[in-house]
């Protein structure tokens, strides 16, 4: 299950990629917001944020004006390793290196169609296990 959040700058974009979840029959929950009316990010970046700590989602997409401000504030939270990414190199990296859980992108950087495309390579892209990147991942946690 993914975990999808926005502010109200980044709900258009999390519009598309609901689109592109539901055609690819993934399933998905979204924590708001639910329009275009002025909201805090903070607010939505937590929410998803919890719902993975707490197993309700594998992983998660946020997005907001520039992706900065909503992973923020989901790497606040312990056991997140949100990664803000406007190409699809990103995206790739931090899952196989990082092993981000969530995804951020900014909708005021990235058009719907690039959006997609760094969706797909985040949710297809799996943690190497490398001893390496794990030993960074744990020193991350402590």
């Amino acid at each position: 299950m993914i975990a999808l959040g926005s502010d109200q700058a980044g709900y258009l974009l999390k519009q598309e990629v609901i689109k592109y979840l539901e055609e690819k029959g993934l399933e998905y929950k979204d924590y708001g917001s639910y329009n275009e009316d002025s909201v805090d990010y903070p607010i939505y970046g937590k929410s998803v944020a919890k719902a993975i700590v707490n197993g309700e989602c594998d992983r998660g997409i946020i997005i907001c004006g520039t992706g900065i401000g909503i992973s923020i504030a989901a790497n606040k939270v312990k056991g997140i390793r949100a990664a803000l990414c406007s190409d699809c190199f990103s995206a790739e990296a931090t899952r196989q290196h990082n092993d981000a859980n969530i995804l951020a992108m900014g909708a005021r950087v990235v058009g719907p169609g690039l959006a997609v495309k760094i969706v797909d390579t985040f949710l297809n892209t799996e943690f190497s296990g490398a001893e390496r990147h794990q030993r960074r991942i744990d020193m991350l946690e402590d």
